[in-house]
């Protein structure tokens, strides 16, 4: 009995990191093509109103900030690929996402490509995922 007792303790903390581990990955991938779809409604829904969105050209925007990009359609993500997606969580309610992104984007007329690393920070409010904090850094080229 104690060692059912014991597997269960261990197993569930276990499965609930599983748990969060692919709900933040699939609000990832919902931040992903909201980005791609200018969907604003979708990307207010997973970001924290607290929001701190930092570019790799050192702007920080808030959330009203981040949602007007879109909402003007200032700059038109084509192309945003995610690679080496990794997730860590520091208690059950914050988790730390790191990734790369290869993106190409339209603004003013010119397309450009951006090579990148993310660090995101989500958190659980009321039960969902949302982004609290991103920070955006240049890739040299040649890595």
């Amino acid at each position: 009995m104690k060692k059912i007792l014991f597997a269960a303790l261990f197993l569930i903390p276990l499965f609930t990191f599983a748990q969060a581990e692919k709900e933040v990955a699939a609000s990832v991938e919902k931040m992903r093509t909201a980005l791609l779809a200018e969907d604003v409604a979708t990307l207010k829904s997973l970001t924290s109103e607290d929001l701190n969105y930092g570019h790799s050209s050192g702007v920080i925007e808030n959330q009203e900030q981040f949602l007007e990009v879109f909402a003007s359609k200032k700059t038109d993500y084509q192309k945003w690929d995610i690679s080496d997606l990794s997730i860590t969580f520091h208690g059950k309610e914050l988790a730390m996402v790191r990734h790369n992104v290869v993106a190409d984007f339209a603004s003013n007329g010119n397309v450009a490509t951006l090579n990148l690393g993310l660090l995101m920070v989500w958190v659980k409010e009321k039960g969902d995922w949302k982004l609290l904090a991103r920070q955006a850094f240049r890739i040299p080229q040649g890595q």
